[in-house]
């Protein structure tokens, strides 16, 4: 088990999820790319924040994963004008971009509440936290303390 904790709660969790955190699909690729603009990180921020509210979902319990995809959809729109999501492999990433069936929110999320990158998770999902709000300050933490 790890313990980790927030600033008004510590929660368990076994480290055999911590491993599946880490090991998540294209995680470590995610960490990698250049820094996205300050203003598309907040625009997402933001964004996170009003869809989790809107659609009853809460943010993982490990803010670095909330981080890394709020950083990793940034940076698609700073690449690509569109939040496509960053977990996924794709051969053309501006087609994929254009079509939207995967931007944030992706079909699988508005349709049946499926967040392939954890970023959205139902109250029931093991990996949900308790909160639908994150800072900036906590985005720039959780990245650097990878």
């Amino acid at each position: 088990m790890m313990t980790l904790q927030a600033s008004t709660f510590a929660v368990a969790i076994p480290s055999s999820a911590v491993t599946h955190l880490r090991r998540h699909r294209n995680f470590s690729a995610i960490r990698a790319q250049v820094e996205p603009s300050d203003k598309n990180v907040e625009i997402m921020r933001k964004f996170s924040e009003q869809y989790a509210r809107k659609s009853g979902t809460y943010f993982c319990v490990d803010k670095g994963v909330t981080s890394v995809v709020i950083k990793g959809l940034a940076d698609h729109k700073d690449s690509l004008g569109a939040p496509l999501c960053p977990c996924r492999h794709y051969d053309d990433k501006a087609a994929e971009a254009s079509q939207g069936f995967w931007n944030c929110p992706c079909v699988p999320m508005r349709e049946r509440k499926e967040c392939h990158c954890m970023l959205f998770l139902t109250p029931d999902n093991d990996f949900a936290g308790q909160e639908q709000t994150i800072t900036l300050d906590e985005i720039k933490e959780s990245i650097v303390n990878m």
